[in-house]
């Protein structure tokens, strides 16, 4: 399988198909005998996906027959199929109305609502579905716009999906199929009262799927509250270890740490590097690219299209180190990631565990490391132990032999890298692109209108091209600014990437029209 191609295939990191106790393979029914229409199977053909995996077969036939399931299974064992298909399956050739989406998947992180839509859309085109994701700081405009025009599957994060119910954007009232996938990492994250609040407003009665790496504190409520009689499928506990993942502790000296963690980034290979704060990750890829290490950094406080864009050069292979925060530690899949190096150790057994999960995949080896200081040894070897890891220690030193033996360290350059290493924004055809590298974009004068410019500045159709208000990451945050000119636009200021985005020429109504953002 090609590397595009495994990046867009979602079963290209599950594990082999179950055993018997005899050590015989189990026959595993194929997509067409698990009731999948003829359409999707030959997509998923395409794909080169051919059989399922265990929660894809024993999940697809229950969630098919409109069961809620409850589903529970390690980063990795496919979960997204096994309930995306059938959810494509029940709905393919319906059409939603304008704002009522069929079908809702909600995800905690933006980075993985981003990767459902890729590994769905393409399938969910062959049976005449439309999806659309709603994720924070990307353009509002176009949600409320595709919304308007009908969506049948939307995947959302939960804050803002909150924002657009709000301004009357999104009516939950038609949803039939509601999935919360990773529903730990929600309450981890403090989402649940927002999960409850939009859960609450689907129609009474359809069907819900959730779908989580573990069942305990606030999911177990969640799964009592939402789902009736449901089915459940478990492949494998959380903290069960991989068989082609050597772990590693590393005992440094707080001196050498910075000099070591440069050696072992330098190594040939993908590489994941993990920091507990977006500071640290800033501070730790800037280093990095001081000493010629090819690095960047990716946390939830960058843009959008920035963290977008640092994926994509990562996957490409144009950058080799990526140094991020746990919200590239769920749900995020990148090929051929050969070591994972926890610089910041993490702070609980399920959080290394799902760190871990970026390497090894697919069947391949990888290795996992964790640097560790003297006063950190007791409380990580405690939480490899709660793991279920048996995770060595090993003293190393910079330029240490045994340190090269176990992760491929080599001194870097010490020559700095000139340059951004992440590509400003892709420049627009047509005029519309940046010009001299910034400053404002300007459309031309008496271009065709688009369906949210509304001219009749008394309608009130899709509401909230007013304030916008977001709830992501606390505090408020405002992406419209004062009325004017007596439209029902006002002004909307944002763009992540700086200047003013001005998408019309001097307007006479609605005044200036700026792209607004929300977190």
């Amino acid at each position: 399988m090609t590397t595009a191609a495994a990046a867009q295939n979602p079963s290209a990191d599950l594990p082999t198909p179950a055993t018997t106790g005899d050590g015989e393979a189990e026959r595993v029914p194929s997509f067409a005998e698990l009731g999948l229409p003829p359409a999707l199977v030959s997509a998923l053909t395409r794909q080169g996906i051919e059989a399922p995996f265990p929660i894809q077969a024993a999940a697809i036939p229950d969630v098919m027959a409109g069961r809620d399931v409850l589903g529970r299974g390690k980063t990795g064992s496919g979960k997204t199929l096994a309930f995306g298909l059938p959810l494509l399956a029940r709905l393919a050739g319906r059409k939603a109305a304008p704002k009522r989406p069929l079908a809702l998947i909600l995800v905690p992180t933006r980075e993985l609502a981003q990767q459902v839509q890729t590994n769905l859309e393409p399938l969910g085109r062959g049976v005449g579905l439309r999806f659309k994701t709603v994720i924070g700081q990307t353009s509002m405009f176009k949600q409320i716009d595709a919304l308007r025009r009908g969506v049948e599957v939307l995947v959302a994060t939960p804050g803002r999906l909150k924002d657009l119910m709000r301004q009357g954007a999104c009516d939950l009232s038609d949803i039939e199929i509601a999935v919360l996938d990773e529903a730990d990492h929600m309450a981890d994250m403090g989402f649940l009262p927002d999960v409850t609040d939009i859960l609450d407003q689907a129609r009474p009665g359809g069907q819900r799927l959730l779908f989580s790496a573990t069942l305990d504190k606030d999911v177990d409520v969640l799964v009592r509250r939402y789902l009736q009689d449901p089915v459940t499928h478990a492949i494998g506990p959380v903290d069960e270890s991989v068989d082609t993942m050597e772990h590693h502790l590393l005992l440094v000296a707080p001196k050498e740490k910075s000099a070591i963690t440069a050696e072992i980034a330098n190594r040939e290979g993908r590489t994941i590097l993990f920091a507990r704060t977006k500071h640290g990750v800033d501070r730790l890829a800037k280093q990095l690219v001081q000493v010629g290490v090819r690095a960047a950094g990716l946390h939830g406080g960058k843009s959008q299209g920035l963290r977008t864009r640092t994926l994509a050069e990562f996957r490409e292979g144009t950058i080799s180190v990526l140094v991020a925060t746990d919200v590239a530690a769920r749900g995020i899949h990148v090929d051929d990631v050969t070591l994972v190096m926890h610089v910041d150790p993490p702070a609980d057994h399920k959080d290394y565990m799902h760190r871990a999960g970026r390497t090894a995949r697919a069947g391949e080896r990888g290795t996992v490391v964790t640097l560790v200081l003297p006063h950190q040894v007791r409380s990580t070897s405690a939480m490899t132990r709660r793991a279920g890891i048996n995770a060595p220690r090993v003293k190393v030193s910079t330029g240490d032999a045994e340190l090269v033996k176990l992760t491929g360290a080599r001194e870097p350059s010490g020559i700095p890298i000139e340059g951004p290493l992440i590509p400003d924004r892709p420049r627009r055809e047509g005029g519309r692109g940046r010009q001299g590298g910034g400053g404002r974009r300007r459309g031309y004068n008496g271009r065709a209108p688009r369906s949210f410019d509304r001219q009749d500045s008394s309608s009130s159709e899709g509401g909230g091209h007013g304030e916008h208000r977001g709830s992501f990451g606390g505090g408020e945050r405002r992406g419209g600014g004062p009325r004017t000119g007596g439209s029902s636009h006002g002004n909307r200021r944002g763009g992540s990437y700086g200047g003013n985005r001005r998408d019309g020429g001097n307007r006479r109504e609605g005044g200036d029209r700026r792209t607004a953002r929300s977190n």
